[in-house]
């Protein structure tokens, strides 16, 4: 730094060092649960021996979800499973007719021999979760799948994934939960849906696995799992207290002592958010979510008897939504510090920004790209994604701040779900603009700037990581105002409540 650097510009370069090595840790974890995944790749579940099979409910939950329903509802039905050890619930609380197609559905597979129900509330207490909680009190299995709308059931998910309930490492209690990995139907409709897909892979290939196989907590991801239905209650029952109800149950179980299982390889498909507002809703409510969980559960899972590495994983899992208001303000940052700085010394930079730069983005890259390897036996071909994710994480920031700030303090657990399109849309659910895209094109503009600044001065160091950063906010920005749509009409009035017996 230069000789005449006064006091505010050295708190602005120490700001901008202090959040570069928080994000940097990040990025050092990320590279645990890559190498933890690594060591344990092998170390597949093995399954256990079914004697007589189990009555099975599937539970599928519903809120207008016109577009997808009777795929939905179809899949579910043609499920491998004998007819008299299996119940199907539709658990509804839509306001429109997706009411009168589940009935008619729920009609059709009933008079092929399907125990099948429509259970409709009129009163959306608890959301999701009241409605699981609802439904499982009037279940006849002794086991509960549940699938989100935006799914299809394969129908050799039963057979595949019940045998594991019997696993022999299933410990004192047992298996409480069985996941499968959710696949991408439609990876290839636009960029976003690639960028998510890339996304969720590493959620589920590196992370689930690497937790599981190293005997750390994982979640239950809300659909395409199997409960026990002991561990639920064991575990004190869905509550509807926090807007992720998986992520609260998976935790309260572990610490009643059922295990878990990851199955990596059985995938059950699922429609990804094509539209950058239902992306941002999802992702929203996610982060929100996790840190409402986070607490509710934090100081007692650092009380409990659980080993040092489980819960410290767990508070990095429950955690890991605070880089992103790290993210933001080194946005904000970035152009100032590398002004005061001049960008340093050729010394600075080789001890100092390129080791954080290589742990906060160079890690994301090797991460995904060991992902996108084992979960399809390549990653070249997906080589150009890897910096547009890092460029989509980043944009995201300012709405996954929104998210941490609310998780942290608000009160509100108000669930918006995320629309579904389906194959054939029969109605578009459409989702307020927000005021988030005006800020995202505000800091894209303000890093072009910096960018400019530093171009125009040579400090060619700093532009990778500002071009970086513009481009995310300015994607996520431009994207969000584009989908703005009219006004939405009134929904129609809640139907009365109907069950179909």
């Amino acid at each position: 730094m230069g000789s005449h650097v006064t006091t505010p510009e050295s708190l602005v370069v120490a700001a901008y060092v202090g959040v570069l090595m928080v994000l940097s840790a990040y990025g050092l974890h990320r590279l645990w649960v890559a190498a933890a995944y690594w060591r344990t790749r092998l170390a597949n579940p093995k399954p256990g021996l079914l004697g007589e099979l189990p009555v099975v409910t599937v539970q599928l939950p519903i809120f207008n979800e016109r577009n997808v329903v009777e795929r939905l509802i179809d899949t579910a039905c043609e499920l491998d499973w004998p007819r008299d050890r299996l119940e199907i619930q539709v658990l509804d609380d839509s306001t429109d007719d997706t009411t009168r197609v589940a009935l008619e559905r729920a009609d059709h597979w009933r008079g092929l021999g399907v125990d099948i129900q429509v259970l409709h509330r009129t009163d959306r207490t608890g959301f999701k979760a009241g409605a699981l909680e609802a439904g499982t009190a009037v279940a006849r299995g002794s086991f509960l799948a549940v699938f989100d709308a935006d799914f299809l059931v394969p129908r050799d998910f039963l057979r595949r994934l019940m045998p594991h309930f019997e696993s022999a490492s299933a410990g004192d209690r047992g298996i409480g939960m069985v996941q499968a990995r959710w696949g991408h139907l439609n990876e290839s409709a636009n960029l976003l849906t690639r960028l998510s897909a890339l996304l969720l892979d590493g959620h589920f290939v590196l992370e689930h696995t690497a937790r599981n196989r190293t005997g750390r907590f994982f979640n239950f991801n809300g659909t395409a799992g199997v409960w026990r239905r002991q561990a639920i209650i064991d575990a004190g029952g869905w509550h509807h207290d926090t807007l992720t109800e998986d992520l609260d149950l998976s935790y309260r179980a572990q610490l009643a002592g059922w295990n878990f299982v990851f199955l990596r390889d059985l995938v059950a498909p699922a429609e990804l958010p094509d539209d950058m507002r239902a992306f941002k809703l999802q992702q929203h409510r996610w982060a929100k979510g996790t840190l409402q969980t986070a607490r509710k559960l934090a100081w007692t899972i650092l009380r409990s008897d659980q080993p040092w590495g489980v819960k410290i994983e767990a508070m990095v899992h429950m955690s890991s939504n605070l880089a992103y208001p790290g993210v933001l303000l080194l946005a904000v940052l970035m152009p100032l510090a590398v002004t005061f700085r001049g960008y340093g010394t050729l010394t600075e930079t080789l001890l100092l920004d390129l080791p954080a730069f290589l742990l906060a983005t160079c890690s994301v890259a090797l991460f995904y790209a060991l992902a996108e390897h084992q979960a399809h036996g390549t990653w070249r071909d997906k080589a150009w994604r890897l910096p547009l994710v890092m460029s989509l994480g980043i944009g995201m920031s300012v709405n996954q701040t929104r998210a941490v700030i609310e998780g942290l303090f608000g009160k509100d657990i108000t669930f918006r779900r995320t629309p579904k399109a389906g194959d054939t849309p029969q109605q578009r659910y459409r989702l307020p603009g927000g005021w988030t895209p005006y800020v995202e094109l505000l800091l894209a503009v303000w890093l072009a700037v910096g960018f400019a600044h530093a171009a125009v001065n040579g400090w060619w160091a700093s532009l990778p990581f500002m071009a970086l950063f513009g481009t995310g906010f300015a994607y996520v920005g431009i994207e969000s105002m584009r989908q703005i749509q009219p006004r939405r009409r009134p929904e129609p009035k809640a139907l009365g409540p109907r069950t179909a017996a």
